[in-house]
């Protein structure tokens, strides 16, 4: 396997890893949306019920109502659907490895310094065989680790308590 190879598929690990982490922060941000819509729609309601009120605070209610829904939604599905899709300013792959490194501790510093390294050899445009050795070397032990097993989804699940409930009172 050569150098380029072994680094395209490092390369590769790392852009699924930022696909499954804008996964992640898109199911959290459904649950997020949910649990907001839901909450508010009948704080709304519950307060229009009792209140009875007149058109201005109906007109106030409404209005705060579809402002905040649109800004969760907006912040926390639009963003990272965008961001999943490669619209906007994604996290780059050095800014992954940081975050990879937090997951896996024992690769976390070779990562970054592989990524580096590569780049440094690709703005010089040398031709160092002992650099590139190196990057082979570093890019076939750290691709053996499975980068996306670091997101887990199902944690997910945990943010399902806190919306079970509003949907039984829904």
């Amino acid at each position: 396997m050569n150098t380029m190879n072994s680094y395209e598929l490092l390369l590769n690990q790392i852009d699924a890893f930022i696909r499954k982490f804008y996964k992640n922060q898109l199911l959290k941000g459904l649950f997020l949306a949910l649990l907001v819509l839901l909450i508010s729609f009948l704080v709304v309601t519950l307060l229009e019920y009792f209140g009875r009120f007149n058109s201005i605070i109906r007109a106030i209610l409404f209005f705060t109502f579809i402002l905040v829904n649109g800004f969760i939604i907006y912040t926390y599905l639009l963003i990272p659907l965008f961001k999943l899709f490669s619209f906007g300013k994604r996290i780059s792959r050095k800014q992954a490895a940081l975050i990879i490194g937090d997951f896996f501790p024992q690769i976390s510093d070779r990562l970054l310094n592989t990524i580096q390294l590569h780049d440094t050899l690709a703005l010089e445009g040398g031709n160092y065989e002992l650099i590139k050795a190196s990057i082979n070397q570093r890019s076939q032990t750290i691709s053996a680790i499975p980068f996306v097993n670091g997101i887990n989804l199902k944690k997910n699940l945990v943010y399902f308590k806190y919306l079970a409930p509003v949907f039984a009172v829904f």
